[in-house]
Order: structure tokens, then C-alpha cells, then sequence
């Protein structure tokens, strides 16, 4: 880790905030500083006016880089409402919209090309940060003076105000979600807490600070090798169970990057998935930049799994993300595209190429992110677009003929 010198551009006022809480404390949890540093609800990183998407942002998502990726998952949704038998209250829920852009090209594409689902349906947006929704307003004006769309906060899940039935859509949410560290020291699970040394940031092993740490594990079957880090994100239990009483019947759509537990927890990850982006750098220091660097780790798709089945939410289908957007019908959009090549510039066929290459490309986003569907109140009544759990083979040569396609 840093040793937390001046050198690094930071927050004065959030690391003021953080060191004063560590000090009356005397050290915290590492979710509790996570917490302080991505949502303040002044200061932190993900609630700031601060840019952290695109080009002059921190990082990039699947939204930004092509419209595709929310027309196709329009088409999904489509079907959804379909296998719903087209309910007039049917709503989408999006949580953590960023700057609208999923939201704008997804009713963009409703309202064009299924304009009898547009009329039946809502979009929610759920949204903490004022800044993003000033943007998304902005953005999705037009579908907002038509009533389409209502703005929420979390709490609104949390108490029961917002009820649905529909589809609850989240991308590159779970990531966000403060988490624990633990480590394996000596045969012995202990956690990483946050202190101070002289005025500087330092991690502390001490005992668990709460029990269902060790539970984690143990549902999982898993137990980490000596000397082993890894991160708990414990909030997804909550996030599940409220949603889980909010719908009443439909979809969860969770996009992320993350592993099944087998993955994630293997040996060989012995640092854990810890990983900040800042001005789209990655590095492994989540105590330098306080409040101008996102801190992710990867999402445990397992748990997710194996808590919706609990909780009567049954899997609809768990892919890679290129291999979800392939299903959708991204292989056609490519093929459109070199049909109406004539009809483009030069400079705009390749834009568009190279942007369909991130989808596609090998160690790319589209293997990084994973996409989880699980249904409620369906019964096997599924889309049959997401019949794909047993076309495996098929994929790898239509991707790698797509991919030479692009180059």
C-alpha cells in the first residue's frame, strides 16, 4: 500500500471527515471507511459533482460505449413483458443510472419499436446522487414530460413505498457496495480494519466484527488459504430482500463484473479483487486520492444465486456478458452494419466497428462482465431469447469470426 504521502490529489474535507471518525474510534471497519468515502453524502466520490464516467471521467461502462447495449436489452425487456402476459403495470426499475444513458437508449428503443409496451409501461429510476439526476433529466426530458418517468430514492425500496411488477435492472451496481476485507492469518479468519499511524492511513488485523463474516464462507464451502485477502460485500443480502418484497412478480437483471465463488476466492487470488480507478488507471490503493477514486471489488455471484433461491428467486440464466448480448442479437446489429457500409462515412463504419469490438473482443468487457436473470412468479414461462444456457459451442466461432470481422 501507499504510505499516504502529499504527493496525490485528495479531498481535504472528506479525509478531515475520515481521520476525525478514526480518531474518536480508534480504528474502523473497512466497509465503514468505503462507506465515508463513496457516500458521503457531500464529499463522497459517488455523490459529488465530480465526472467519473467517460472519456473525462474514470472509467467507462457498457452504456457508454454503444446504444446497442441498451436496445438490446429493450428487445429483452420486451420479452419480458410478454412472458408477463403484457401487464399494463409493467415497470422498470433502474438502480444507480449514472448519467441516464442505459435509461435513455433503452425507452428510445421501447418507444420505436414497441410502442403498445411503451404506453403499458413505467421506468423508476433510483438515484441518491442530485448531480446525475439534473443529467438524466436532462437527457430522457422528453420520455419524462410524457410521464414515463418517476425518480426514487433507496428508502423507497428499503420502506415499501415502491412496489412493482416488471423488471428490476442494475449495471455495475454491486461493485459499488462497501465491503469487508478479511484475511487468513494464522489458520484464523480476521479482518482488516482502517487506523492511524502518525497522521497516516494504515490497515490493523483484528477480530471479526461481526459474525456473518465467518457464515459467508462456511455457505459457501470455502475456506481461504494462508496468508489469503478477500472482500465480503455482506449488503447484497439486503439489497436482495428488499427487492424481493418490492416485486411481485418478474425479472432482476444484475451486470457486473465478478466470478462464481469458486472463481473468486480461489488461491491464486491471493490479494483479493480490490481494484480503484482513477482517470482510467487502475491501481490497489484504496487509501491515496480519498474521494477522487472509485473502490470496487468483484461480485460474488454464487451468493446471489444461492440467496434468490432461498428467497423464492429462481435463476433465469448466468452468462458472460458478450455471450448475453450475442443472444440478444448482437451478431445481426454487426451484420446491418457492414450491409450499410455504403451508406456511412468512412470514419463512422469504423467508430462503429471498434465500438462493437469492446462487446466482443477477448479479455475484454464482454468476458469481465458477468450477467445474472432471475425470475419471480413465472414458473418456466421464460423469454425465449434467454434459451441459451445449452448453445455453447455455437458461440466461439461466431465470435472469433466476428472479431476478425472488426479488425
Amino acid at each position: 500500500m501507499n504510505d499516504n504521502n502529499c504527493t496525490e490529489p485528495e479531498n481535504k474535507e472528506l479525509k478531515d471527515i475520515v481521520y476525525d471518525r478514526i480518531r474518536k474510534k480508534g480504528r474502523i471497519t473497512f466497509t465503514e471507511y468505503v462507506d465515508m468515502i463513496l457516500y458521503h453524502p457531500i464529499q463522497g466520490y459517488y455523490n459529488s459533482p465530480r465526472e467519473i464516467f467517460g472519456k473525462d471521467g474514470d472509467y467507462y461502462t457498457s452504456p457508454h460505449v454503444h446504444p446497442v447495449f441498451g436496445q438490446l436489452i429493450a428487445g429483452l425487456i420486451y420479452e419480458m413483458w410478454n412472458a408477463l402476459d403484457k401487464r399494463r403495470d409493467f415497470t422498470i426499475v433502474e438502480a444507480g443510472a449514472g448519467k441516464g444513458f442505459l435509461c435513455c437508449d433503452i425507452l428510445n428503443c421501447i418507444r420505436e419499436k414497441y410502442p403498445d409496451f411503451y404506453k403499458s409501461s413505467a421506468y423508476k429510476i433510483i438515484e441518491t446522487n442530485r448531480h446525475y439526476i439534473v443529467s438524466q433529466k436532462e437527457l430522457i426530458k422528453r420520455h419524462a414530460h410524457e410521464c414515463k418517468v418517476t425518480w426514487h430514492c433507496p428508502d423507497d425500496l428499503k420502506n415499501g413505498r415502491l412496489q412493482f411488477n416488471g423488471c428490476y435492472l442494475s449495471n455495475e451496481l454491486l461493485d459499488s457496495f462497501p465491503f469487508n476485507i478479511v484475511k487468513m492469518e494464522e489458520g484464523k479468519l480476521s479482518e482488516v480494519y482502517v487506523a492511524l499511524n502518525k497522521n497516516r492511513l494504515k490497515e490493523e488485523l483484528g477480530e471479526l466484527s461481526i459474525s456473518g463474516l465467518a457464515q459467508y464462507f462456511k455457505d459457501l464451502d470455502i475456506t481461504l488459504e494462508e496468508g489469503q485477502r478477500a472482500e465480503v460485500n455482506l449488503r447484497v443480502f439486503d439489497w436482495m430482500k428488499e427487492i424481493n418484497r418490492a416485486m411481485g412478480q418478474g425479472f432482476i437483471i444484475t451486470i457486473d463484473y465478478g466470478y462464481e465463488a469458486d472463481e473468486l476466492f480461489a488461491p491464486f487470488r491471493k490479494d483479493g479483487t480490490l481494484t480503484c480507478y482513477y482517470r482510467h488507471t487502475m491501481n490497489h490503493d484504496p487509501y491515496i486520492r480519498l474521494g477522487l477514486q472509485d473502490i470496487t471489488a468483484h461480485v460474488d455471484f454464487s451468493t446471489l444465486m444461492a440467496t434468490g433461491e432461498k428467497m423464492g428467486l429462481k435463476k433465469t440464466v448466468y452468462l458472460e456478458q458478450y455471450r448475453f448480448l450475442i443472444a440478444l442479437g448482437l451478431l445481426n446489429v454487426l451484420d446491418e452494419i457492414e450491409k450499410n457500409r455504403q451508406n456511412m462515412s468512412t470514419a463512422q463504419y469504423y467508430k462503429e466497428k471498434l465500438s462493437m469490438k469492446n462487446f466482443l473482443v477477448p479479455g475484454g468487457m464482454g468476458v469481465l462482465f458477468k450477467v445474472l436473470i432471475q425470475h419471480k412468479g413465472v414458473e418456466d414461462n421464460r423469454p425465449g431469447v434467454l434459451r441459451i444456457e445449452e448453445m455453447k459451442s455455437g458461440y466461439q466461432s461466431s465470435v472469433v469470426s466476428s472479431i476478425k470481422c472488426l479488425v
